[in-house]
């Protein structure tokens, strides 16, 4: 399986996970506002200091990105681009993000895809107060209790990433959803196979989901080479087969660095996270006793 050496120590624990309640509600993102202000105040309605969401439609007008890049310097293994802003309208065409908090204010980590003004198809890292939203948007936003998405270092890839934090003053039961992050070069859907393994689960949803992979290896045989990417999950299940297997079936899209996109099923055992990767994770259904 690829892999990719950071400058720093590889961290002992290689998920992080913290339990949490979730309520779920789908809404329309107003013009007006840039995309971090609109989604902090619907943080701030519903008393709670992280979401996970999807977007769909709408558009931007102004509207900033990155995209990722190879690192200029050996502080990193890999990088962003430089700033891009689009002239004119940007229309959303699907976009997952995480919302959190970074120094005790509200943050966020948005990837996705879009059409400039010119009907180009583009993708990347949506710049959280330079993206004004200017038609309304539909957000499927899953609002997290007990447990947040804090901005913390990480001397293993030299950045300050997301990562879940609980923050119920009494341990919450396993039995219910719980926030993940993914450290570099664990295998994305083993990983999450694996911890609803050992939760007894045997069905789930996976919500929200953004992150990094080293290229991308589809179920179908695509292959995505260049290594750098930032991806957002599109839609995630995980099932168990009739021999008893878990299973994540994770569809995603993604952009490398070169700019391609790309879109299908991720195969099994074959793609390790590059730098982070986000979610949330609600079981359906438990192993029976």
């Amino acid at each position: 399986m690829r892999h990719i050496e950071h400058p720093g120590m590889v961290a002992v624990q290689r998920r992080c996970t913290a339990d949490c309640d979730i309520r779920h509600a789908q809404v329309k993102l107003p013009p007006g506002n840039a995309l971090l202000p609109t989604l902090a105040a619907l943080l701030d309605a519903n008393h709670v200091k992280s979401a996970v969401a999807r977007l769909r439609g709408g558009s931007f007008d102004p509207f900033a990105y990155c995209m990722p890049a190879l690192s200029p310097t050996p502080e990193h293994a890999v990088y962003f681009s430089e700033r891009y802003q689009p002239e004119g309208t940007v229309r959303l065409e699907y976009a997952s993000v995480t919302v959190g908090q970074r120094d005790s204010s509200p943050w966020l980590h948005c990837h996705g895809t879009w059409y400039n003004e010119s009907g180009q198809r583009l993708g990347g890292h949506v710049l959280p107060n330079d993206a004004v939203i200017s038609e309304p948007i539909d957000a499927s936003i899953w609002f997290l209790d007990g447990a947040s998405f804090e901005v913390v270092p990480s001397p293993e890839t030299g950045f300050s990433l997301f990562e879940p934090v609980a923050s119920s003053p009494s341990p919450l039961p396993k039995s219910g959803p719980f926030a993940m992050s993914i450290r570099p070069n664990e295998d994305f859907c083993t990983t999450i196979e694996d911890e609803c393994g050992a939760r007894g689960i045997v069905r789930a949803r996976v919500h929200g989901g953004v992150g990094s992979l080293i290229g991308a290896t589809f179920d179908d045989g695509r292959e995505v080479l260049p290594f750098v990417t930032e991806v957002f999950v599109r839609d995630g299940l995980v099932t168990k087969t009739e021999k008893g297997d878990l299973v994540a079936n994770i569809d995603v899209g993604l952009v490398d660095h070169l700019g391609g996109l790309s879109e299908g099923r991720l195969r099994r055992a074959a793609n390790p996270v590059l730098v982070t990767f986000e979610l949330l994770v609600e079981p359906i259904e438990f192993a029976r006793a």
